[in-house]
């Protein structure tokens, strides 16, 4: 399959591969980075000038089996990942990821023989990180291309040819990044703002420091706001017809003392009718007077479907959900939750579930 061409345009090959900085100078250029001072990439007014969509495209099927490698897609899917924010890469190449790979299998090797607390079992050296290209997981002309990165090692008392085993996975991706902030980046700098992974806590923290110190970068958490979480609530229910959502399951925190949990399971037909019931004909007009796309949903109609399922929880329970804060939704199209994890159920979605992410990302990066 054919690569995306952006991926060279985001990636020029005549670019040597940046050599390995000191810790401590790593670090003191990303935490310069966070304020836009010191660091190469200083400040992108596009970025601070933007807000959060407050209208987005309905989602469509994407049948990105056809795209994607199998295998991948089957660990990109299903998978529960933990989210960060990963500032621009500078002097990241796709065309260097078997050097990647080699240069990360050395210093998490290296990690482990100083006695850092790295959890990967097996003899001294017996680890292995493979880079790859996701290939077809890209939407816009202006997206780099998605990078999945795996580690393996051998258990402890593995037979001799008992193969490795993967103990961390993770990517980084951008699907339909915004190109007014794409474009405002200096060349040398690669965007892949949205950073996935899952497995043991410290093998994520010593991937993010190798990254850290090789491509000038910062790594935060991003949390799912209660604001996002309602705009998933509402675009998967929007793929009901196409795709049974089967259920749609949402907890609700009440500021009482102590916290009251709330399990709000809604059948997927009444979800579905209650949605219907709020959307806009594609023709009318909103209070600015202009027309509403066919295939367009608006915040507004994202509050009235919300607002319309506190009413009817009040109704049968007199609680009233609008003094809480919505903490996590799920269908049979994927589940996310605001301490920033997400699980993507259904691939014909996730390019929809992932814009929405990528915008989350880019909005949270403090440069």
């Amino acid at each position: 399959m054919e690569r995306h061409e952006s991926s060279t345009a985001r990636t020029p090959t005549n670019s040597l591969v940046v050599k390995r900085r000191t810790k401590s100078r790593s670090y003191r250029q990303s935490y310069q980075s966070c304020f836009g001072a010191g660091s190469r990439l200083g400040l992108t007014p596009a970025l601070t000038a933007r807000r959060f969509n407050t209208s987005r495209r309905a989602p469509k099927s994407h049948n990105i089996t056809d795209k994607v490698n199998a295998e991948q897609l089957a660990l990109l899917v299903k998978t529960e990942w933990q989210l960060s924010y990963v500032t621009p890469l500078y002097r990241f190449r796709h065309t260097q990821l078997k050097s990647y790979s080699r240069q990360l299998s050395a210093f998490i090797a290296a990690e482990k023989q100083q006695g850092l607390a790295v959890e990967v079992e097996g003899p001294q050296g017996g680890v292995r990180v493979s880079f790859s290209v996701v290939q077809g997981m890209v939407e816009a002309v202006d997206d780099a291309e998605t990078v999945l990165i795996q580690i393996h090692s051998k258990p402890l008392f593995a037979r001799q040819d008992e193969p490795q085993k993967s103990v961390w996975s993770g990517w980084l991706t951008c699907i339909n990044g915004n190109p007014d902030y794409l474009h405002s980046l200096p060349e040398d700098f690669v965007c892949l703002p949205l950073f996935c992974s899952s497995g043991p806590e410290n093998l994520t923290t010593v991937v993010k420091s190798w990254f850290q110190q090789n491509f000038d970068c910062y790594f935060g958490p991003l949390e799912i706001s209660h604001t996002s979480l309602q705009w998933l609530v509402a675009l998967w229910t929007n793929c009901h017809t196409e795709s049974s959502i089967q259920h749609l399951k949402m907890i609700w925190t009440l500021p009482v003392a102590p916290p009251l949990q709330i399990t709000y399971t809604v059948n997927p037909q009444d979800a579905w009718e209650l949605w219907s019931s709020v959307r806009k004909a594609p023709q009318e007009e909103n209070k600015a007077g202009k027309e509403v796309e066919e295939d367009s949903i608006d915040i507004e109609e994202v509050m009235s479907f919300i607002q319309a399922l506190k009413s009817h929880f009040y109704r049968h329970f007199r609680l009233d959900l609008s003094a809480g804060s919505l903490n996590q939704v799920s269908t049979a199209l994927g589940s996310a939750k605001y301490s920033g994890r997400i699980k993507i159920s259904n691939s014909k979605y996730m390019i929809t579930t992932l814009t929405l992410l990528t915008e989350c990302a880019l909005l949270k990066m403090p440069i």
